[in-house]
């Protein structure tokens, strides 16, 4: 890094989409913590199991009595891989029996259409994601059958209003098979590549030559894929910036709509696959802010806009605009631009968010199959949001979206003052305003550019529940 503070804007994009992020490496050494992600408030560790399966039947019934109906947005869960990542901390089962994936559909219907029937009559989706795991261990025929399947059970928005995408490891698929995903009804498509570098590949199980991955990416394009996303992790072992640098050439070289890159987490006190990297060939502090502040510059650089978090987008993606407009949305699969639906999840672990609740589902496939052999659905835990929830809620997806939030509308939408309701969070607002992370008027709390890489510290001050967690790390750095 040739200085502390680094002003980085997109090259050249039209004005309307311009947007700057400042590096700021002491203060991101300084401020970085552990801290939630915020796809969710309450986050995922706040939910209970004294919400269960009839408790998300009330929510359901509640959507129901409220009246117009809301678009849904459907979310699948596969979570079969052929081999393991180290780094990775999904909820995953690495199998070679592909019995396990057809049992696992079998049942994985069964719960569709359960759902289907009770959101029977206001069931149009408007938004699709099938994550894992590896969505394409589903062999074309299997995928198939499931598209239709829900397809016979739900009403789906046009090709062209909705967002119907899938996550594809390059390792699993051909060419061809990204045609057939896109003729089964997928029109984007997001690519895990994590780094190219061959000694960084090799040291978290992810082989992944250069070639394969541009020609599934060129395959994407001329299927006609609406975006194309990659998603990269920096602070992986044996990393340096002069790794991730060429890695970025090969990636912007590639030219996605989107780019994600996000900061491993190294916490195999709770995934075990990360127990098989060696820590000592992990990069430093220094070297993984070095890295940061290189995709930032590079990125911007080559035009794309900074979304938040560890998003890119080029300007005319949906992502940006949605952003500009104010209609950005965050969930459990990141940032989205369809913000007024609610999510309904199927799969083990899968969460879904409907009405003023959140519910997850059961974690292992035993229980999976036994609450749909029951005929219920497998809800296992989740929340009922109290009018404080959703206030919080609100504000800190505003200001995760939009980095900035209107006090008058906060209160215009809840019974608040919001100088005595958030008393104590603007007295530790004011100290990150003297860091020059926020300003702070009777009207507006924004984010600075200098605060938009540390937006999860400037949400936790909002978090009711991050004091009464258990010790320990649980979460991600925030940088």
């Amino acid at each position: 890094m040739r200085s502390n503070v680094i002003p980085l804007t997109p090259a050249a994009p039209p004005p309307a989409a311009t947007q700057s992020v400042e590096f700021d490496a002491e203060l991101l050494g300084r401020l970085a913590k552990s801290g939630p992600r915020y796809t969710s408030y309450p986050t995922a560790d706040r939910f209970t199991d004294s919400f269960a399966y009839r408790d998300y039947l009330q929510a359901v019934a509640a959507v129901r009595t409220r009246g117009a109906a809301k678009p849904l947005s459907l979310y699948l869960h596969i979570p079969f891989c052929d081999v393991v990542c180290y780094y990775c901390a999904c909820n995953k089962i690495v199998t070679k029996n592909r019995e396990k994936a057809a049992t696992y559909l079998g049942y994985l219907k069964r719960e569709v259409g359960m759902q289907g029937l009770l959101f029977s009559g206001i069931n149009e989706v408007e938004q699709l994601h099938f994550g894992g795991g590896t969505p394409t261990y589903l062999s074309d025929e299997q995928m198939g059958e499931l598209m239709d399947h829900l397809h016979r059970v739900f009403r789906f928005a046009p090709d062209s209003a909705g967002e119907y995408s899938i996550e594809v490891d390059p390792r699993t698929v051909s060419p061809e098979r990204i045609h057939t995903l896109r003729r089964q009804g997928f029109n984007r498509i997001s690519l895990g590549v994590q780094d190219f570098d061959p000694d960084v590949q090799k040291a978290v199980n992810r082989i992944q030559p250069e070639a394969e991955t541009r020609a599934i990416i060129d395959a994407s394009r001329a299927a006609g894929f609406r975006s194309v996303s990659v998603d990269l992790i920096y602070g992986l072992p044996l990393q340096t910036a002069t790794t991730m640098a060429q890695t970025l050439d090969k990636v912007i070289a590639a030219n996605p709509d989107r780019i994600a890159v996000y900061h491993y987490a190294h916490m195999p006190h709770l995934f075990k696959p990360q127990r098989r990297i060696n820590e000592a060939d992990l990069p430093s502090s220094d070297t993984k802010l070095a890295m940061l502040s290189l995709c930032i510059e590079r990125l911007a650089g080559a035009g794309y806009v900074y979304i938040g978090m560890d998003h890119f987008a080029k300007p005319t993606d949906d992502l940006a605009v949605a952003q500009q407009q104010g209609r950005l949305h965050r969930n459990f699969q990141g940032y989205s631009t369809h913000a007024d639906t609610d999510l309904v999840s199927c799969g083990v672990s899968a969460i879904s968010a409907v009405g003023a609740t959140y519910s997850q589902n059961v974690k292992t496939l035993d229980a999976y199959y036994d609450a749909l052999d029951r005929n219920e659905l497998p809800v296992s835990r989740g929340i009922r949001l109290s009018m404080d929830d959703a206030l919080r809620r609100s504000l800190i997806q505003k200001l995760m979206c939009q980095f900035e939030v209107s006090i008058p509308a906060l209160e215009q939408a809840f019974p608040i003052v919001f100088s005595k309701y958030f008393a104590s969070e603007l007295e530790q607002l004011r100290e990150m305003e003297a860091d020059g992370l926020v300003t702070i008027s009777p009207e507006w709390i924004s984010v600075s550019m200098k605060g938009r890489l540390l937006i999860r510290n400037v949400a936790m001050v909002f978090d009711r529940y991050l004091a009464a967690r258990a010790a320990g790390p649980r979460h991600s750095q925030t940088i």
